[in-house]
């Protein structure tokens, strides 16, 4: 995935579709999604045995994203795939925060929409999408136990995965505890994959100059990290960003950490 197209949208429209409301807000999906790379994938690794991770926790419930993509698949080339997660990378939509749960579906696929065919993506974004009822969705495809190569945060969507909450998060907003948990409990089945604390640290290389970092420079960041943490934004919010230290708390007890 090159960057070329994205960029092709001049800064001052970004901003400006940022400040769209409802659903255009949602289509434009600028604050959290300016910041993704296009850089070619790992083919996948081949599987290799490996020993149960000493510290994991239970699968949460995942909604398949057939039921949120309906008639609004495009046809789109296979997955990638690294070789696992060692971080995860949070996000919001900053769409409106005042939807009925039940037309979370119906919001998800105006996200898909407005990436793959006003912004010529491949597929969504993230890997998962949160709700504030704390239903977790399926984003993009790959398989949801796989480490799907994203398209989130630039620089930074090899070995990660993007968890994006459904909603705008700046200071002063309200953020539903049933979201953060659920994004916790995701993020203690991702990590723990692998057998990761969500409280510790992950040893990333940057693929692509236009984040916080140069291409090919090693970094140390969050296992549990602010888009904010890889590239220059405000993304996810300044509300959901002071909520990391709780999320990454939750999720090393629920891998039954101390």
């Amino acid at each position: 995935m090159g960057d070329s197209r994205l960029h092709r949208v001049p800064r001052a429209a970004r901003v400006v579709l940022a400040c769209l409301p409802a659903i255009a807000a949602a289509l434009g999906l600028v604050a959290c999604t300016a910041g993704v790379d296009r850089t070619p994938a790992r083919r996948a690794h081949p599987a290799t045995s490996r020993p149960a991770p000493a510290h994991s926790a239970a699968k949460p419930r995942i909604v398949p994203r057939t039921a949120w993509i309906g008639d609004a698949e495009r046809g789109q080339p296979p997955p990638r795939y690294d070789d696992r997660v060692i971080a995860v990378f949070i996000h919001h939509t900053d769409s409106p925060n005042g939807y009925d749960c039940a037309d979370a579906p119906r919001i998800i696929r105006y996200l898909y929409v407005g990436q793959v065919d006003s912004r010529d993506w491949d597929d969504l974004g993230y890997n998962f999408v949160v709700d504030r009822c704390g239903t977790v969705y399926e984003g993009r495809a790959g398989g949801v136990d796989r480490p799907v190569t994203g398209a989130h945060t630039q620089g930074f969507n090899h070995r990660t995965a993007g968890i994006a909450a459904l909603g705008t998060f700046t200071a002063g907003v309200p953020v539903p505890k049933a979201m953060t948990d659920a994004i916790a409990a995701l993020t203690a089945w991702k990590l723990g994959l692998s057998g990761l604390d969500p409280r510790g640290t992950a040893r990333l290389v940057s693929s692509n100059s236009l984040s916080r970092f140069a291409s090919g420079t090693t970094v140390t960041l969050p296992a549990l990290a602010g888009h904010n943490a890889g590239y220059m934004t405000s993304c996810p919010g300044a509300a959901l960003t002071a909520r990391l230290p709780e999320m990454r708390q939750t999720a090393a007890h629920l891998q039954g950490r101390h």
